[in-house]
């Protein structure tokens, strides 16, 4: 049997091409969204970076060769992510990936002992933000567009002490889901990456913990934490032409920790 394939799918197919795209990344001040960042501008993409502290995102947008927009704000606010919508519109003249990056995660506690207040603002930024930025992305995407949340093994494998983390996580990737099915027969893709231990960004703390250290290095197949070199392949082939019947799914990059 044989297949034809158009120009534009040939060209996509066997590569991350994303020069030219305009992507917002969330949480780019800091950690996986500054290597984000990085790669993306080393790529060729149009940038917008998003985070709370505009000194942050300005020390990241001067390592860059590009000319990034820059937006300050809070994720949990749909009139900020709004905002970053518009002011990519004015700037690039639209948004083609919008990846919902931004998140925290607090020390390890209990149940009993996490505060009420700490959980809403757990769920608030990774739960809500994700779905308030994945609105505005919607809103001015045109077909073809790549809305990529940042989840975690945590969202399917929980740990003691990450309840509200866990929760967030899985919230995430159940929207992921619900979101690819609602913009689907716009040509929208929507995906998440669920990350397993890096030492980088919110791994940080854990990592510099000797028994929490051996411990998921004991149960990861590659008996190794993933370093900032192993972070930016999936996103940048989710972001590119050669992603466009990939939709709806949560791709694992953890090295084989929910393995074992």
């Amino acid at each position: 049997m044989t297949v034809r394939m158009d120009g534009e799918m040939q060209m996509g197919m066997g590569h991350a091409d994303v020069s030219g795209r305009r992507v917002v990344i969330t949480g780019a001040g800091r950690g996986l969204g500054r290597v984000l960042a990085t790669a993306f501008d080393a790529a060729g993409a149009r940038l917008g970076l998003v985070a709370r502290s505009e000194n942050a995102l300005e020390q990241v947008a001067a390592t860059l060769h590009g000319d990034p927009v820059v937006c300050a704000g809070d994720v949990r606010a749909d009139e900020f992510n709004e905002t970053v919508a518009e002011r990519m519109l004015d700037r690039f003249g639209g948004v083609d990936v919008w990846i919902c990056n931004a998140g925290v995660s607090p020390e390890v506690a209990t149940v009993a002992q996490m505060k009420p207040e700490v959980w809403r603002d757990i769920i608030d930024v990774n739960l809500t933000g994700t779905f308030l930025g994945a609105r505005a992305a919607a809103a001015v995407m045109e077909q073809g567009g790549r809305i990529i949340v940042t989840g975690s093994v945590i969202g399917d494998r929980p740990r003691r002490g990450l309840a509200a983390y866990a929760a967030s996580k899985s919230g995430a990737h159940a929207l992921v889901a619900a979101l690819a099915q609602e913009l689907g027969p716009r040509a929208i893709t929507v995906n998440a990456v669920a990350l397993g231990w890096f030492d980088t960004g919110m791994g940080r703390h854990w990592h510099r913990d000797e028994e929490r250290e051996n411990d998921i290095v004991g149960h990861t197949a590659l008996e190794r934490w993933g370093t900032p070199a192993d972070l930016p392949g999936v996103y940048l082939f989710l972001a590119s032409a050669s992603s466009a019947y990939v939709t709806g799914t949560t791709i694992t990059v953890d090295g084989g920790y929910s393995l074992m």
